[in-house]
Formats: C-alpha cells, sequence, structure tokens
C-alpha cells in the first residue's frame, strides 16, 4: 500500500490538529462523550457514519492516531469499546446486536473492559476454565474469574470468553458473551496494585452473573474463532499511536543522555542509536502490515518487537540516569509510597511488556508453527 498522504489526508490532518487543540483547551471533564460528539469515535468501522462518525480511509485513521499521540491528550478509556469489540461486533455480531452496541460507543457513553485471561489460562487462552451455564429465562449465567482486566473499574460492560459446553478442553465448547457490570453481588472487581504503585489492572469475580441469550456473539460454541478475530485487531492502527508515544519517550531519553554524563559513555551512546533505528523499523512494519502485506504471524512478529524494544527502553533509561535514577524525591517529607517519577515508572512497567498481550514465549511458537511450518509444540494432557 502507498502510505505517501494526499491533500485530502493533509486537510484531514489540519482538521484533527485543530479540533484536538481547541477542545484540549477547554478541558472537558468527559473527553470520551467529546470525542463522540465530535465523530472521532469508530472513524475506521465500515459503515461507521451509520452510527454517527466520521468516516476515514486507512491513512487517515493514522493520521488521527498520531495526531492525537502528539497532542499527548488523554488515554482513551473507550479504546477497547471502539477497538476491540466493535470491529468484533460488525464482523460477527447480530442486526440487533450492533444496533444496541454501536450507537453507545460511538457517542462514547458505554464503556468496555474484555474478560479473557484468567489465574491459569494467561497467554494459554484456550486453557480458561470460566463457565456459562443456560438458564430457563433466557439467560447464560457466568461463573469464574478473570485477571489483568484493564479498565473494569470503569467499564459498563464486559465481554466474556466462557465455557458453554459442560466436560470440554481447549479451544472446543467456548463461547463470547457480553456481560453488564453493574450487578453487586454478581460481579466483584478487585485493583491489583502493582510495583509502580498503580492500578490499571484489575482482578473481576463473576458468581452466576446475567448475560441474555440475545447478547451472545457468533453462536454458542463459536467463542474461539471470534475471540481470535478479536485479538487479531489489538495489532492494528493503534500500534502507530503507541509508536508515536515511544517516540516521545525516547526523545526525552536522547536529552537527558546529551545534556548530562551519559554523553561521555560510548555504549550508551550505540544504544541510543539502536534504539532510534529499531523504532525507525518497528514503524515502517507496522505500515508493511497495514497495508495487507504482511503475513499470518505478522501480529506475533509487531508483538514481539514492541515488548522487547519497550522494555530496552526501560532499562536505557536508567542506565542514562545512573544512579539518580534508584532514589526517590527531593523532598522526603511527601508521605509513603512516594510518587515515582515519569522515567522509574516507564522501567518498572516494562517489566512486564514481554509478558501482556501475549507472552514472547507463546508468539515465538505461533511464528514457528503457523509460519514456519515447524512441528506443534508437544501438549501435555
Amino acid at each position: 500500500m502507498d502510505f505517501r498522504t494526499t491533500p485530502q489526508d493533509d486537510a484531514f490532518r489540519e482538521d484533527a490538529r485543530a479540533w484536538l487543540t481547541t477542545h484540549l483547551a477547554r478541558q472537558p471533564p468527559d473527553w470520551e462523550r467529546e470525542l463522540g460528539r465530535g465523530g472521532w469515535i469508530g472513524i475506521g468501522w465500515p459503515g461507521g457514519a451509520t452510527y454517527g462518525n466520521r468516516t476515514a480511509t486507512l491513512t487517515q485513521q493514522v493520521v488521527w492516531a498520531e495526531e492525537y499521540a502528539r497532542a499527548e491528550a488523554p488515554a482513551r478509556t473507550g479504546h477497547i469499546g471502539e477497538n476491540l469489540l466493535a470491529p468484533t461486533l460488525i464482523a460477527h455480531g447480530t442486526p440487533e446486536q450492533k444496533n444496541r452496541f454501536l450507537p453507545p460507543i460511538a457517542r462514547g457513553e458505554e464503556l468496555w473492559c474484555q474478560g479473557y485471561s484468567e489465574p491459569g489460562a494467561g497467554s494459554d487462552l484456550a486453557g480458561i476454565r470460566t463457565t456459562a451455564r443456560r438458564a430457563g429465562d433466557g439467560t447464560y449465567r457466568v461463573t469464574g474469574q478473570k485477571i489483568w482486566t484493564s479498565l473494569a473499574h470503569e467499564a459498563d460492560w464486559c465481554f466474556v470468553l466462557a465455557r458453554t459446553e459442560e466436560g470440554s478442553r481447549r479451544h472446543h465448547g467456548l463461547s463470547f458473551l457480553l456481560v453488564p457490570m453493574d450487578q453487586p453481588g454478581r460481579v466483584e472487581v478487585r485493583p491489583i496494585r502493582q510495583m509502580t504503585g498503580t492500578s490499571e489492572f484489575n482482578e473481576v469475580f463473576f458468581d452466576g452473573a446475567e448475560a441474555r441469550a440475545e447478547h451472545l456473539v457468533g453462536g454458542e460454541g463459536n467463542g474461539w474463532q471470534v475471540a481470535m478475530s478479536l485479538l487479531a485487531l489489538e495489532r492494528g492502527v493503534s500500534t502507530l499511536a503507541q509508536q508515536v508515544g515511544f517516540t516521545r519517550e525516547l526523545e526525552h531519553i536522547i536529552t537527558l543522555a546529551t545534556t548530562g554524563d551519559a554523553r561521555a559513555d560510548p555504549a550508551l551512546r550505540e544504544q541510543l542509536v539502536k534504539q532510534w533505528a529499531e523504532l525507525k523499523v518497528m514503524r515502517w512494519n507496522a505500515l508493511r502490515t497495514l497495508g495487507g502485506s504482511g503475513d499470518a504471524g505478522a501480529p506475533s512478529v509487531a508483538k514481539l518487537l514492541w515488548g522487547g524494544w519497550h522494555r530496552r527502553l526501560g532499562e536505557l533509561a536508567m542506565g542514562v540516569r545512573g544512579a539518580a535514577g534508584t532514589v526517590g524525591p527531593a523532598d522526603w517529607s511527601e508521605p509513603s509510597p512516594y510518587e515515582l517519577d515519569p522515567l522509574q515508572h516507564l522501567f518498572l512497567f516494562t517489566r512486564a511488556d514481554t509478558i501482556y498481550g501475549g507472552s514472547d514465549e507463546i508468539q515465538r511458537t505461533i511464528i514457528a508453527e503457523r509460519v514456519l511450518g515447524l512441528p506443534r509444540e508437544v501438549r501435555v494432557p
């Protein structure tokens, strides 16, 4: 695909930049609804104009993602609904499901979380144990535990992968259900405190939580196919915005290195250049993949590239900071636990980059088996 911009793309960039500048200056209290009113949610959805969105070509979606990141706009709480659930419903949902759930997402009114990983089934998603049993009142009753659930403490809904066939194993007998989170006594959310001191992730406990039968997506027993379709979306246009954020972090570290003692260290200088070059490679690989030039292993390659790169960036940040990066704030009157500075947070948080979203080991197995055709890994019963 030719990713050179057209005059229409340039005009779209100016429109996006002007809108972000104006609306960020207002500091609206509900940013998701502000985006919805502007028509900026779901600009890449097929037929998105039906739900009140703007429509954008693939290059314009890239432009929006980049401008959003460059403007340092607020972190999106609607990302999971907009970029994961909505395209999945467009591909697999019924007309009734699309009409019920897509407009509120487009307006920024309903937030979603993802109920996939479990304590015993993280990267190995086929090992999940959460069950959903059909009740006589036209509902499923969901029971089990999910973990590492981003934004569960804010979400209105959760899409849950659960076993609807008793006695089924691995990827058989799974179904994809839409479950409301506001069910006191049946849905409990517990934040997970990380070593950064923050709690971006949660545990979610379902104790007979209700999901309506008409909110089963893709048909009973077809959950694995729907779930895999959704996971492929995690490596889409949003990776370009992610890389703009990576660029800002790298530029900050380069500035520290060139103005401090680290500039005299040839090993650190070499690593800075290497990080810069690898980031350029990741960008072109992402554009190649979005243009349809990737293969079946492209999402796994992308995850391996950015996960390792970002973790090394965190390590590099501490190398550039030197001993100062290992201590707390200068003002020790601050109550404990004290706040980490941005680079300390970067270092600690990126320790998980090669684990969440599919560990490096799982990504390498996918590439080996599905792309290179190597013998399948032996499964222990």
